[in-house]
């Protein structure tokens, strides 16, 4: 377990969560600060900081659980669309969490802003 790292808390089910999905690698809940209804992320159960710590089999079962909740999602709300992303570590801002965890918000009334230079 991360050092005060709030995710490992939920995941040991020390803090309360609205969960979507739990197997023996993964759990995935809702976000309790939305940027959408039904934003969601998934985490691993074993902590760690960044998304480049994952193996193969965590990156695996981390994002097919991430498929599977925007899948859900999209047939329960019907948005325009999703973002997912996934963020890595605390960074230096107040309130960051060291622990890598994809993000899956649903998108709806507004453009895609979300862009990743090529190459």
């Amino acid at each position: 377990m991360g050092e005060d790292c709030i995710f490992c808390g939920i995941v040991a089910g020390d803090l309360p969560s609205y969960d979507l999905y739990e197997d023996d690698e993964v759990l995935a809940f809702l976000d309790v600060n939305p940027a959408a209804e039904g934003h969601a992320l998934v985490v691993p159960k074993e902590h760690h900081e960044r998304v480049t710590d994952f193996d193969a089999e965590t990156t695996a079962a981390v994002f097919t659980v991430a498929r599977r909740v925007a899948a859900a999602m999209d047939a329960a709300l019907d948005p325009d669309g999703f973002n997912l992303f996934q963020t890595n570590g605390g960074g230096r801002r107040p309130g960051g969490v060291p622990r890598a965890r994809p993000r899956d918000p649903p998108r709806r009334g507004r453009p895609d802003r979300l862009r990743v230079p090529a190459g």
